[in-house]
């Protein structure tokens, strides 16, 4: 396989862009993709057999539960990141190495409805806090030592709803490929 058709497997709505300038219109477009979220994601998943729960997204990608899981280990982080910026003055957050917690049991079990259930469970708090947030709220910033910066929650809210259809997209395309690469 060719860098450019691995790149499109790895980014198959292309990479994140980052948010710097942004409406509340956008905030609300984003806000509902991730209020969405857990009715899609369970929607593609929740008849899978453990055959296709295993199923890669792309050559040394992740299955598809693993992608379920680490939407529920990412999402839990991002909403403590948003708490923490809303009652802190720009908290330093813990980054975590994504690839090993993919790697741990919890990240590699067949069953995924416990994760399907901290994603509904932490998208239906995090859609009421959105929803809630002022445009002086959404300016609040956390500090990222492993990217070495600010950012605000309207920027951070842009980046959760690409990650949302991001991993909707790496599910569809196991799906479709039926997870032979």
């Amino acid at each position: 396989m060719n860098p450019q058709e691995l790149e499109r497997l790895k980014y198959p709505i292309g990479q994140h862009h980052e948010q710097i300038k942004y409406t509340m219109e956008d905030v609300r477009s984003w806000i509902g993709d991730i209020a969405q979220f857990p009715q899609q994601i369970t929607s593609l998943t929740e008849s899978l057999t453990t055959d296709e729960l295993n199923w890669l997204h792309r050559p040394d990608g992740w299955t598809i539960k693993q992608l379920v899981h680490h939407c529920a280990d990412s999402h839990m982080n991002s909403f403590m990141r948003y708490k923490l910026a809303l009652t802190e003055d720009t908290p330093k957050i813990k980054p975590y190495y994504e690839d090993r917690w993919a790697e741990l049991p919890d990240g590699t079990m067949d069953e995924i409805s416990d994760s399907l259930m901290i994603i509904a469970g932490i998208h239906r708090r995090w859609a009421v806090l959105l929803n809630t947030l002022s445009e002086e709220q959404l300016q609040r910033t956390f500090y990222h030592p492993e990217h070495r910066k600010e950012t605000n929650l309207g920027t951070t809210t842009s980046m959760y709803s690409w990650h949302c259809k991001h991993h909707l997209a790496h599910i569809e395309q196991a799906l479709a490929h039926k997870g032979s690469f």
